[in-house]
């Protein structure tokens, strides 16, 4: 019987799960040291729903390859519950900026800017998972292609593919089997959260655009809070 998942050939390049995590963790650390006022629930709650989901893909699916969709869904809900902890954190920071007494300990502008600059990067780290999760299909979708323009039901257009694209067939200047890893879309969900708009990394698909739309406004929204509230603190 053939397999519904052609393998891949040598020296393609699979996706790890370890930067992804790092990342998981890095947003998870963001949040816990945000004031109480700032966060949502028991300040235990939040590490125990992330590690029980962390801990056992780290240990039984490291690489994204060849994975069952029930590992992928326990990888979707991972990210889906730490963005849940940010968007709680964005929403108090906006109900702070209209009720100031309810959160006290952001009480001079050199704490509110601090903690707002975590909820943004946490907010950058939660949809660069995102990105990575998705785009076409992902990581274990595109573990079977030998380089990024094989790419099937691709949402993220990255330079490389359009220098193939362009003079169809790859480039000296570019490695033939490049791919993007999860530092190529922590770079694409960075740009987007300070520029507020695409840079170099073109969405294609509605969802990307959409997504990158939410990004963009929640971004905007805690930029303008933690920089209207720290103005109106300095005395």
């Amino acid at each position: 019987m053939e397999s519904s998942s052609p393998e891949p050939v040598g020296g393609v390049r699979h996706e790890p799960r370890w930067h992804a995590s790092a990342a998981v963790l890095a947003a998870l650390a963001l949040y816990i040291t945000l004031p109480p006022r700032l966060t949502i629930g028991p300040v235990w709650m939040a590490p125990v729903l992330v590690l029980a989901l962390l801990v056992p893909l780290s240990v039984f699916a490291p690489r994204r390859h060849s994975e069952t969709r029930h590992v992928r869904f326990w990888g979707i809900l991972l990210i889906a519950i730490v963005n849940f902890f940010n968007i709680a954190s964005v929403a108090l920071l906006i109900n702070g900026f209209f009720h100031p007494a309810s959160i006290t300990e952001l009480n001079s502008a050199g704490i509110i800017l601090r903690h707002g600059t975590q909820v943004w990067l946490t907010n950058v780290l939660v949809f660069a998972l995102w990105y990575w999760e998705l785009d076409g299909d992902g990581p274990e979708a595109r573990a079977h292609a030998t380089a990024a323009y094989e790419f099937h039901n691709a949402d993220f257009l990255f330079p490389q593919m359009q220098l193939f694209f362009l003079s169809g067939k790859p480039l000296p200047c570019v490695d033939p089997t490049w791919k993007p890893q999860f530092f190529d879309y922590l770079y694409l969900s960075f740009t987007n959260s300070t520029a507020f708009s695409p840079a170099d990394v073109m969405p294609l698909s509605r969802w990307a655009k959409c997504l990158m739309m939410v990004e963009a406004l929640i971004s905007l929204m805690t930029i303008a809070i933690v920089l209207a509230r720290s103005v109106s603190l300095i005395q």
